[in-house]
């Protein structure tokens, strides 16, 4: 599916269901794999970087089995079998640095690798804080190939990251747990917290308190912890782009069913509320240490800030809403006064430099955008035209502008619009099942 038109729709109506989210996904699978005995994860991802880790995990020697979005993980207690080749990451930045946590407490020698993408992310951000606790690891330049030779035990550390990263205190997190000693994540802003949320669901006691503004994670190491089931509520940030595009169309109601409302990923829907959208938050509930419920989202006519500054996007919340941006940005073409990102340079190295890339499509359907260095300003209200949009190979581009198409006046053409499969493999069919 090289290149796919995108026809204009009026509304989207019914309910579905998205898919597992991606990061419990990822962090279920890999602390099972710790684990002593057998757990059952349901609702599992679909997307190809989950599967990327479960590759992983089997040449590690840990038995998967997996049965559509059922799998079951046999946890060897902690101890990792040496893989015979190098580890393939795929695409998947949360495989490579999470995984590198881990391995940097076995007994053996581990060759990370990724494809073009990911190879071109940056890996001195976990390099760092993991030879602080005694592992040693080699890159190229900071990059992909990351051969990372264990230590055990590892030394527990007292780390405060220089970016705002859960992928890097989860790797550190991951890593204490074969730490000899209390390890310490110091947070000033606070990230998706999946991690710490597993590992208490798995009897891992994780402290959590405020210091001085800095939010204060630590456990103490090492530690051993048995199976136990997981049931993974929808992902967010998929369920995102139905919010999107069911808020610009007029006459919608949509209803996203069983999606994760974790208090670190959930700030999108009050976003979207301050910004005029019309979406309830139905059956609240918790599972498995993960605040869960149902979205029903209507259409608007037109979309108001209704408080000062609710169309600008930064500092805490900007690293929030940070795999959100893209299709905020689109949606901020429909804002009056339209939208303004700030504090997002981290953008420029996820699978695209999505400040580029989204600004590149947004021109290239009529609206008038700001490129920043470190985020951009769109202006709107505005009406969006037909155009050839690309994916430049990034999932959530692909959906960003597939969602922005649907509102345009003509057909419009999407290039590369199979990288959707990296998060969410059902996009298409279920965004054209909804569709009117």
């Amino acid at each position: 599916m090289k290149t796919m038109k995108i026809i204009p729709r009026k509304s989207l109506q019914g309910r579905l269901r998205v898919p597992g989210d991606k990061s419990i996904s990822h962090r279920a699978a890999m602390i099972a794999a710790l684990a002593r005995g057998r757990s059952l994860l349901s609702n599992f991802s679909t997307s190809a970087d989950c599967a990327s880790t479960l590759d992983c995990l089997r040449a590690l020697g840990v038995s998967v089995e997996r049965d559509g979005t059922t799998v079951v993980i046999e946890g060897r207690g902690g101890d990792l079998s040496a893989p015979s080749s190098a580890l393939d990451c795929g695409n998947s930045g949360t495989t490579m640095r999470l995984l590198a946590g881990i391995l940097a407490g076995q007994t053996f020698s581990a060759t990370l690798t990724g494809d073009e993408s990911l190879s071109r992310r940056p890996m001195r951000r976990i390099i760092e804080p993991l030879e602080l606790m005694g592992a040693k690891l080699s890159s190229q330049e900071g990059h992909a190939p990351l051969t990372v030779n264990g230590q055990r035990p590892l030394r527990a550390i007292d780390y405060e990251p220089p970016v705002a990263s859960a992928q890097v205190k989860s790797c550190v997190l991951l890593a204490g747990l074969q730490a000899a000693g209390c390890t310490r994540i110091r947070e000033r802003v606070h990230t998706r917290d999946h991690t710490e949320r597993m590992l208490r669901w798995f009897g891992v006691p994780v402290e959590e308190r405020e210091e001085g503004g800095v939010r204060l994670i630590a456990l103490h190491g090492p530690k051993r912890f048995s199976a136990r089931d997981i049931s993974i509520p929808g992902d967010i940030s998929s369920a995102t782009f139905f919010l999107a595009a069911a808020t610009l169309l007029p006459g919608s109601e949509l209803v996203i069913e069983e999606v994760g409302l974790n208090r670190t990923r959930a700030s999108v829907i009050g976003f979207l509320q301050k910004l005029g959208a019309d979406i309830q938050i139905e059956r609240a509930r918790v599972e498995c240490n993960e605040e869960i419920g149902d979205l029903r989202v209507r259409g608007v006519e037109r979309l108001k800030p209704t408080a000062n500054g609710a169309n600008i996007i930064s500092g805490a919340l900007a690293a929030e809403l940070i795999d959100e941006l893209p299709a905020l940005a689109v949606v901020g073409t429909r804002v009056a006064g339209g939208l303004e990102i700030r504090d997002a340079a981290e953008l420029r190295v996820k699978e695209s430099d999505r400040i580029r890339t989204t600004v590149e499509n947004l021109r290239a359907m009529g609206a008038e955008v700001e490129e920043r260095p470190d985020g951009l300003r769109v202006a709107g209200p505005a009406r969006l035209r037909a155009a050839h949009l690309e994916s430049y190979g990034d999932h959530r581009i692909a959906m960003a502008f597939a969602v922005a198409a649907l509102t345009a006046d003509d057909a419009s053409e999407l290039s590369g619009a199979a990288s959707v499969a990296v998060s969410f493999p059902e996009f298409f069919d279920l965004l054209e099942a909804v569709s009117e």
